[in-house]
């Protein structure tokens, strides 16, 4: 049975391959794919620590964060949206606002 150290040696994992996920990717798509992943990780060890401790405090508390990451994907996507209609691309180079 994996304990509390093998959840957060995954949610550790899944939170670097987020990280450099935003780093190193220019896609737009894929930042936000990646802002999620980090997201999960920490709902991971939210719920790693609420199991440790027995109570449903920190599950309460990932349903909050899981609604707020389904409102931030929803605006996020409009923003994308907007943005390959008005600059043709998803490139987040090519889409800064300071460029002629």
């Amino acid at each position: 049975m994996p304990d509390v150290w093998h959840y957060q040696m995954v949610a550790a994992v899944l939170f670097m391959i987020g990280i450099m996920g935003v780093l190193v990717r220019r896609n737009v798509i894929v930042m936000f794919m990646c802002i999620e992943l980090m997201l999960n990780a920490a709902n991971l060890s939210l719920i790693a620590f609420s199991r440790l401790w027995g109570n449903l405090d920190g599950q309460i508390f990932v349903f909050m964060v899981i609604i707020v990451a389904a409102v931030e994907v929803a605006v996020g996507l409009a923003i994308i949206i907007a943005l390959v209609r008005n600059r043709d691309t998803v490139n987040i180079e090519e889409s800064s606002l300071l460029k002629w």
